[in-house]
């Protein structure tokens, strides 16, 4: 039973100037990505890119919506109890609660991946606006 996946959005924040655009790539691109972890360093040619730019992935979310966090290894679901961070903001301190996250792989639930570019190529992703 093969289903067919909707196009993945994919955030590239560009720290240079402080902005960030949303591209949706295809499964083909897509693939590319699978298995990569929170905090690895990819190619630009993975997305299309020039091959000079590397980006490094700082998160994401899956199809229901849970955030990845980097501490949950693999690309398993889990409950846990989070006092912070990803997944939870206490609106008091001490507050704990248990929360559902997704692990730190990308696998084929992913449906949102946030990037930010580490070495810049030729030609700029993001064209700086003259406001």
């Amino acid at each position: 039973m093969s289903k067919s996946k909707s196009k993945v959005n994919v955030v590239i924040s560009d720290p240079k100037i402080g902005k960030s655009i949303q591209i949706q790539i295809d499964d083909s691109k897509f693939k590319n990505l699978l298995g990569y972890k929170i905090n690895d360093e990819i190619s630009g040619q993975l997305l299309g890119y020039d091959q000079k730019y590397k980006f490094k992935i700082t998160g994401g979310s899956d199809k229901d919506g849970f955030p990845m966090r980097k501490d949950i290894s693999g690309s398993v679901r889990k409950r846990i109890l989070l006092k912070g961070g990803v997944g939870y903001h206490p609106k008091r301190k001490g507050l704990r609660r248990r929360k559902m996250v997704r692990g730190n792989t990308i696998n084929e639930d992913i449906v949102q991946i946030n990037l930010i570019i580490t070495k810049y190529g030729n030609k700029p992703i993001i064209e700086p606006s003259s406001e």
